[in-house]
């Protein structure tokens, strides 16, 4: 599998299905997901990962436990805090959320409507594109060896220059190195870059 991914086609459908909006993260491995696809209103993303809701929404506990797909109604796992109530204050008033793959690469999505309830056919079809996009997106392929060097010394707090001294290249080598391992990871950043490549095994 290339680690070249979009998903427009399915963003565009997920939208349809889910107009209060969607979050699918994939492939989580250590509380960390290798993509994500968000469409949830901002007010509510601010006040989930302000409050540190993560660890503690009922949804997220079903995902780790179950696979398949359930209507946010019908979990019934204990929510002290009202999560879900706080959700409908957004706008998420109706969800339901589809849990695949293994444990330590879960893919999680939630779908949300403001109206009613997704019918079991839109269910069904969200189940469908989710997992799909979990099928596609695959771990990155290895690091070249000279990428690997490149980032390790950089995740060890080297700056280029010393980085670039202690391989015996220059800066300008040492950069390409880095952009390349970048672009491999598709990271934005380095710090970015040496996490993806740190959570994969891959340095």
């Amino acid at each position: 599998m290339d680690w070249d991914f979009s998903a427009e086609h399915e963003c565009a459908e997920l939208k349809r299905l889910a107009p209060a909006g969607y979050h699918i993260a994939l492939h989580i491995k250590d509380t960390t997901p290798l993509h994500r696809l968000l469409d949830y209103p901002t007010s509510w993303v601010a006040h989930y990962t302000a409050q540190a809701y993560g660890l503690r929404d009922p949804v997220v506990a079903w995902a780790l436990s179950e696979v398949g797909s359930v209507r946010w109604s019908a979990i019934t796992l204990p929510d002290p805090l009202d999560i879900l109530g706080q959700a409908g204050a957004h706008g998420l008033v109706y969800g339901a959320t589809v849990s695949t793959g293994p444990l330590d690469a879960r893919t999680i999505g939630s779908l949300a409507r403001s109206d009613r309830e997704l019918t079991d056919q839109e269910l069904a079809r969200a189940e469908v594109i989710i997992t799909q996009l979990h099928q596609r997106l695959m771990p990155p392929r290895p690091l070249t060896r000279a990428q690997v060097e490149a980032l390790r010394l950089i995740a060890k707090g080297y700056r280029y220059a010393d980085a670039a001294k202690a391989l015996q290249i220059s800066q300008s080598a040492l950069k390409a190195r880095i952009t390349a391992a970048r672009h491999h990871l598709r990271a934005r950043t380095t710090a970015e870059a040496i996490q993806r490549a740190a959570s994969y095994d891959l340095i």
